[in-house]
């Protein structure tokens, strides 16, 4: 199921390409952000078939936990991460404290 809006992928892989290096954001904020604030498990569709050039270890769920459809699983998401300095415990981060947002949004 896709959002009605042809360009929601276009807008979620510009949302993902500007997360700095060593912070986070959550597939429910990369939805709202993309303009269909429910559609958090399609943000993760577009993450697991989309262009992987992208740096979707940055998205993370809600809690903090890793992503098991990312590529090697959550060891996988967990390596990736810790490769740019954020740390992993129990494949979970501090998205409290790691959390990303663009300028301007709260």
């Amino acid at each position: 199921m896709q959002p009605n809006d042809p360009d929601f992928r276009d807008r979620v892989y510009a949302i993902v390409a500007s997360i700095p290096k060593g912070r986070l954001m959550t597939y429910g904020q990369i939805a709202a952000l993309a303009g269909s604030p429910r559609a958090a498990r399609i943000v993760g569709g577009v993450a697991h078939f989309g262009d992987p050039s992208l740096p979707w270890q940055r998205v993370v769920k809600k809690d903090g936990s890793l992503a098991e459809g990312y590529p090697g699983g959550t060891e996988g998401h967990a390596a990736a991460l810790e490769a740019e300095g954020v740390s992993v415990t129990d494949y979970r981060v501090d998205i409290a404290r790691l959390v990303w947002l663009p300028n301007g949004v709260e």
